[in-house]
């Protein structure tokens, strides 16, 4: 009977650069984010247009966090148990892509589906709202299981000394597939595609998000090898059945080694704002246009959603301008929370430029400085949306709100990833310091299906349960956003408790009034809530550190970086300790 994991092959990314292999592992993400990016840019403004009120609204959108509190961490647990010989996280990532694709088409033609089977005008408008509901919950349910697959697999396949790299590239990824979203949504696709993909610019970008998922999710499939897991060390034949996957989950989720805690606890916090932000900051943006700015004529137009999304898809470019240069500038300014050095080496820069360098890394802040300055940006630029009455001024603040989301793509997972490989390294009692020996993806290296059996080993010290805590850390993602909708739905119902007078085709009586704030101006100010999450994360940080001293103290040296994660961890052997001390050494 097996007691360990058993493996064959070696995790391995196709391309003859460094950069390039980190572009076609995370490649899949730009997919990702253009989907996402269509449904929280137009599918607001499309249920309005449908009859849906604002607080009504509010409620679909419970099949966000719904979604990937039962999504992310079931398909978290079945994938680090599958054997199967295409990988863990690839066969789901194609899966839901699929049903991704589908239930995109769905949404984007709903009104013609539904009036195909339902000839009764009066019924029909009141099943295409389900039909319209039920494809949003299926997007979300099924690009969930694709979203956690892709972070497991970046987890899965580098190692610890690129972690950060990997999450840094992923930032820049998510920037990008923003940018080419909002780009496709900011101008008339129908003037570039003609009739071909639909006669409304909402059914264009869905049939576009559909094939952009497919391309780049297939990009990551073709380029990255997965290692096969041949056995889990369990009994053989004995099959995973849903009371162990939940089992697993909750016992998982209640005895979180605390570094990974310290994470998911910042993550809770910060996500409270950040829901809001996401799924009405477009319609926010071409309310404030059509209130304020809008000409009597753009009023008129018959397809005032295509209109409001535009408006809100060209705030969000300068949004994602700034993610996509802050993910490519800030890691060259910030302290890596994993800098792993080799035995004996010390890096040694030109002679020219030494004392540069080393003058400039004495002032270098660390990642988790820089993640709690995030917080503060959001939360100040959130608190002055309820006064913004012009155009200009909302997309300044859409804006700048991209440092603090190029922060919050990065930071959280940069974290996650070291810590999950330590424990990794931990369980597997390999405790070598991870030097330029280490597995570096230097060089592609092919799978062999009829390799050896690889128990766990110090060469391929990668997340075994990057899918577990992924999925966990999902959870505290997850479950802010249903306090998030009930702060939503609480402020629409108040504020604005009838139907859009800007985009229903209801009748004026049914109208809410516009006179006040903008009622989702006001619920983005349940991003004040970020103040709290940065004052969380630097007393965790504190906590944390204090841990790592006195541990140090004990051995009886205090040595830096992964040397004192791993003295201290050979000395407790304790996972939660060593969870504990690694986290405190990376930083926060």
């Amino acid at each position: 009977m097996p007691s360990v994991a058993q493996w064959t092959g070696t995790p391995s990314i196709k391309g003859s650069t460094e950069s390039m292999r980190m572009a076609l592992l995370t490649a899949s993400l730009i997919g990702l984010q253009f989907t996402w990016n269509v449904e929280m840019t137009y599918c607001t403004p499309y249920l309005l247009e449908l009859g849906l009120t604002k607080s009504k609204i509010s409620l679909v959108w419970v099949a966000g966090p719904l979604s990937g509190l039962i999504t992310q961490p079931i398909v978290g647990v079945v994938a680090d148990r599958s054997t199967s010989r295409w990988g863990r996280r690839r066969p789901f990532m194609f899966c839901g892509t699929i049903l991704v694709g589908m239930f995109l088409l769905l949404l984007g033609w709903t009104k013609e589906v539904v009036r195909y089977f339902v000839k009764d005008e009066q019924a029909a408008k009141s099943a295409t709202i389900y039909v319209a509901v039920l494809s949003i919950y299926g997007i979300d349910f099924a690009i969930n299981a694709v979203q956690g697959s892709c972070r497991g697999l970046i987890v899965d396949t580098l190692p610890i000394s690129k972690q950060q790299m990997g999450s840094s590239w992923a930032s820049r990824m998510v920037a990008v597939g923003s940018l080419i979203g909002y780009g496709a949504g900011a101008i008339d696709l129908r003037s570039v595609f003609g009739p071909m993909l639909g006669d409304t610019q909402f059914k264009q970008l869905t049939a576009v998000a559909a094939m952009t998922l497919c391309l780049a999710v297939g990009t990551t499939s073709w380029a990255v090898t997965e290692r096969v897991l041949i056995s889990n060390g369990e009994e053989d034949g004995e099959g995973i059945n849903i009371k162990q996957v939940l089992g697993t989950i909750a016992h998982t989720a209640m005895n979180l080694p605390r570094g990974i805690q310290a994470i998911c606890q910042v993550q809770f916090w910060a996500w409270i704002g950040w829901f809001p932000f996401l799924f009405y900051s477009t319609t926010w943006v071409g309310e404030v246009y059509l209130r304020y700015d809008a000409p009597a004529d753009v009023r008129a137009s018959h397809d005032l959603t295509g209109k409001v999304g535009r408006i809100g898809s060209m705030a969000l470019i300068a949004f994602s301008i700034i993610t996509f240069v802050m993910s490519v500038l800030l890691p060259f300014f910030v302290q890596s929370p994993e800098d792993e050095k080799a035995p004996g080496f010390t890096p040694r820069p030109p002679k020219s430029i030494a004392g540069f360098v080393t003058e400039f890394e004495k002032y270098k802040p660390s990642l988790l400085t820089v993640w709690t300055m995030s917080h503060c940006i959001f939360a100040s630029s959130m608190i002055l949306a309820p006064f913004v009455q012009s155009l200009r001024s909302a997309t300044i603040i859409i804006a700048v709100c991209g440092v603090s989301w190029s922060i919050a793509c990065w930071a959280p997972f940069a974290f996650l990833g070291v810590e999950i490989n330590r424990l990794s390294s931990t369980n597997n009692h390999s405790y070598g310091h991870l030097g330029r020996s280490s597995f570096e993806l230097e060089s592609p290296v092919a799978l062999h299906l009829n390799h050896g059996l690889e128990e766990a080993s110090s060469s391929s010290q990668t997340g075994e349960s990057s899918g577990k805590y992924l999925g966990i850390m999902n959870l505290y993602t997850t479950l802010p956003q249903f306090v998030g909708t009930g702060i939503s739905w609480v402020v629409f119902s108040l504020l604005e408790p009838g139907k859009s007078p800007e985009l229903s085709e209801a009748p004026p009586e049914e109208h809410h009034g516009t006179d006040g704030p903008n009622a989702i101006a006001v619920s983005a100010v349940s991003a004040l809530q970020a103040l709290l999450t940065a004052w969380m994360t630097t007393d965790k940080a504190r906590s944390l550190h204090r841990a790592a001293s006195n541990a140090a103290r004990v051995v009886g040296r205090a040595p830096t970086g992964t040397g004192m994660y791993l003295s201290i961890s050979r000395y407790y052997r304790d996972e939660n300790m060593a969870a504990k001390v690694g986290l405190a050494c990376s930083g926060i």
